[in-house]
């Protein structure tokens, strides 16, 4: 081919055949066979002028031939080679060219070289990129792949070959999906297929990856991708890069779960609550299944003891994403001991995490006399963390692995027990909360009545809800107290706050409420005395500040309804407290119109009473706000509600209490509910005797007369004697000291009553007579042969009652009663 002329192109085959390169051939003697355009422009020869010459003559000066040829010598030993060699153009310019050299052989059998020349520091710069180019594909540990506009894989490098558990060769003609991306395959071709049509890259996205020769095996990747053109803008195909971040994943899935679990874990100061959002925010970020178990004291809300050993411990919470082992678990609530050798005893007893990569579930999980099933036995890992607060174990959190087959490790455990450290503060201080409320609500039963005594009068039904959450025991009472002349005393009362000072409070109130009522008070009087008692109670919490002053109790409310089943009259007043409710015999409901009267504790302002005359079989509802305040519904809406429930012809009281719970009332309210529903009834007219009698000398005779009368109607003739001394007593002080008409009614129920009254206001006074004294004797018998005696003032003056036992045979309680 010497002497032929041939005019080379650029080849798209060499990575230098582009750009300023230009492409030169020779023959096996050094002649010029191939001379491309890029040549002539870059040195200034025309093919015609080349072609056939010899280039080191043509192309190089004389001074440097002796390199040329030294060149040319490594290029016929190596069958290739590049360097930079000093090239003349033309015009006589000195030109340092980069220049890479290989044989080629023709199909003749012809051997020539195939020469890529361009500026030298164009060539540096190439083999630079070259170098770098190779440095990803052969040692990088980012994983490199390159493919075409097909998404197939044209090369990847080592890194991934690694991840994937295949070969550079085996991949190729492959998707990334196929071997490395553990997801659905047409996801992770949409996001490549984007890259390709837009030229947007796809900048560190992770997803999850194959881990040869473990399924299971959890390990994630970043990847990204870029689209690959050439300087004509042609679309070539994508480049992903490839980077294990399954450490750093881990954190961040750790670090997140931690982060959840700070704002979900302690939202309440309860327990159990407690105890079900740790397992929550565990499962199943970190385990398939946690239980948690506390010392059997902690669960009572005790406190925990520094030697609590291995001692029985109560399942307080669990959840497991796996149903095969759900029915294995103790049920929550159960009191269980573990053996000693088992790693949560060995917890409990050292107060030191125990991490068992490998375990077998029948040894550790399940309860006495359950079989295993066989798919339970995929359980295969534990961790059992203790629950430490203030240096002392509450408890432990036992964590089982079954559906991802990796061991728990050293991370992990220390992951559970930041979880468990975080949850053992919210427990104890639920634990203690519980101890504080239930000695709140101890204190409050024993202050509140059990149960509420049978009366002539009235038939009651009550409620009392006291309030859920984290406000706790509250103030709110109320009180059926018996009072003379068979009347009754229907007493409802809020003291304001909530805790043990209010429940305190509240039995103060209380007791001071039952010894106002046996003086006979009207009901604005008892409240003018309660307003007293409130304002100096409070004073005496401001002035004890040296301590902790805890809560201050500075006020209450109360309504007091005093009822005669004699004259059917009731007498009430409220002190800020909601007005009551009265259902008449037709089932009609009206909320009664009364004074307000101020809140108990503000000093210095009347009470007033309002009378109510109330037919025989109404409903008289007294109630405390809290009732009225459920799902934050204002006070009027609540009144229709409470009435219309109330409403309706010949229910029972037991009945209509009910049903006010299951309408108004959620299953914890906010406040504390109490409820008080009195059906009043009346004395039949034949068991009440009344006598006007004239203020003379015959008053106590003519009374003796009509009470023997009477008594023999009744049935009592055996009471007649003792019941004629104590009527004659009492009239003959009315007749001598008060004057005016004196009334005497006797009344027969559960006791025989005899009342006196008169129009004086002057109470009459038990005193010992000495043995010179003529008087003085009369209220000391009627004190002997009574069981209960009193005076209470009316409006008119003032009324002189006594209460006598029947016997048993006559309706009265047996000797045993009355000790």
């Amino acid at each position: 081919m010497t002497g032929s002329v041939t005019l080379i192109s650029e080849s798209p085959e060499d990575p230098y055949s582009h750009g300023r390169a230009a492409s030169v051939v020779l023959d096996r003697h050094g002649l010029v066979t191939g001379w491309s355009e890029r040549a002539r422009i870059l040195v200034g020869y025309s093919a015609e002028e080349v072609l056939g010459h010899r280039a080191v003559e043509l192309l190089v000066d004389p001074a440097d031939q002796d390199l040329v040829l030294a060149a040319s010598a490594a290029c016929v030993r190596q069958r290739g080679w590049f360097g930079v060699v000093p090239v003349r153009a033309r015009d006589g310019r000195r030109l340092g060219f980069g220049i890479r050299v290989r044989q080629v052989t023709r199909a003749e059998g012809l051997r020539e070289w195939y020469l890529v020349a361009a500026p030298a520091e164009e060539v540096m710069q190439w083999e630079i990129d070259r170098s770098v180019l190779e440095g990803l594909f052969r040692r990088s540990p980012i994983g490199l792949s390159v493919h075409d506009p097909e998404l197939n894989i044209l090369r990847i490098n080592r890194a991934i070959a690694r991840l994937g558990g295949v070969s550079t060769e085996q991949a190729r003609g492959h998707r990334i999906g196929d071997f490395l991306i553990r997801a659905d395959a047409e996801t992770v071709d949409m996001g490549l297929r984007e890259v390709l049509r837009t030229g947007t890259p796809m900048i560190f996205t992770e997803q999850p990856c194959r881990v040869p020769g473990a399924p299971g095996k959890e390990r994630y990747v970043s990847v990204s991708a870029f689209r690959m053109e050439d300087s004509a803008g042609r679309v070539l195909g994508v480049t992903q890069l490839v980077e294990d971040v399954t450490d750093g994943h881990r954190a961040r899935r750790r670090l997140a779960l931690l982060t959840e679990a700070g704002a979900t874990i302690g939202t309440t100061l309860d327990v159990q609550t407690t105890a079900q959002e740790l397992v929550q925010a565990a499962v199943p970020g970190l385990a398939d299944c946690v239980s948690v178990d506390l010392l059997e004291a902690i669960s009572r809300g005790e406190e925990p003891v520094a030697d609590g050993g291995v001692g029985p411990v109560r399942r307080t919470a669990y959840r497991t994403v796996t149903p095969e082992t759900e029915h294995l678990l103790f049920p929550v609530g159960t009191v269980n001991s573990f053996p000693k050798e088992s790693p949560q005893a060995r917890c409990l007893a050292t107060g030191r995490p125990v991490l068992e990569p490998f375990i077998d579930i029948t040894d550790t999980v399940t309860a006495p006399g359950h079989e295993v099933p066989e798919a339970a036995h995929a359980v295969h890992s534990l961790m059992v963390v203790p629950l430490t607060a203030r240096g002392l174990v509450l408890g432990f959190v036992s964590l089982w692995r079954s559906r991802l087959p990796e061991p728990f490790e050293e991370d992990d455990l220390t992951l559970a027990g930041e979880l468990a450290s975080r949850a053992a503060v919210s427990l104890d201080n639920a634990r203690r909360f519980t101890q504080q409320h239930r000695a709140a609500l101890a204190l409050q039963r024993r202050l509140l009545p059990r149960e509420l005594p049978a009366h002539p009068a009235v038939v009651v039904a009550h409620r009392y809800m006291p309030a859920g959450g984290a406000t706790g025991v509250g103030g709110d009472w109320f009180d059926v107290i018996p009072l003379s002349g068979a009347r009754v005393a229907l007493v409802v009362g809020d003291v304001v706050g909530h805790g043990i000072n209010a429940a305190a409070t509240m039995g103060r109130l209380r007791t001071a409420v039952h010894t106002l009522a046996d003086l006979d008070l009207e009901p604005d009087e008892v409240l003018s005395h309660l307003d007293d008692l409130v304002t100096r109670l409070a004073g005496e919490q401001e002035e004890d500040i040296e301590g902790t002053p805890g809560e201050q109790v500075v006020g209450a409310t109360c309504l007091y309804a005093v009822y005669d089943p004699v004259t059917r009259h009731c007498a009430v007043a409220r002190a800020g407290h909601p007005p009551p409710a009265v259902v008449t015999p037709e089932g009609e409901v009206s909320i009664t119109d009364l004074p307000a009267g101020p809140p108990l504790g503000l000093g210095g302002l009347p009470f007033e009473a309002a009378e109510l005359t109330l037919a025989e079989g109404s409903v008289l509802a007294l109630y405390t706000n809290g009732l009225l305040d459920v799902a934050q519904q204002d006070m009027e809406a609540g009144l229709s509600k409470l009435c219309a429930t109330l409403a309706g012809p010949g229910r029972p009281v037991e009945e209509m209490a009910q049903a006010v719970v299951d309408e108004l009332l959620p299953a914890r309210p906010t406040d504390d509910v109490a409820l008080l529903l009195a059906q009043t009834l009346t004395l039949a007219p034949e068991l009440v005797a009344t006598w006007e009698l004239a203020a003379e000398p015959t008053a106590p005779s003519r009374a003796r007369h009509l009470t023997a009368e009477q008594l023999a109607v009744w049935g009592l003739a055996d009471m007649a004697f003792s019941t004629e001394l104590i009527v004659s007593e009492l009239v003959t002080n009315a007749y001598r000291y008060a004057g005016g008409p004196v009334t005497l009614r006797l009344i027969h129920h559960q006791r025989l009553i005899c009342e006196v009254s008169d129009p004086s206001s002057t109470s009459p006074h038990l005193r010992r007579a000495r043995s010179t004294d003529e008087g003085g004797r009369g209220l000391l018998l009627v004190a002997q042969l009574t069981a209960r005696w009193g005076t209470r003032h009316t409006r008119e003056g003032k009324t002189v009652w006594t209460e006598q036992t029947l016997p048993p045979l006559l309706g009265g309680p047996g000797p045993e009663t009355l000790l």
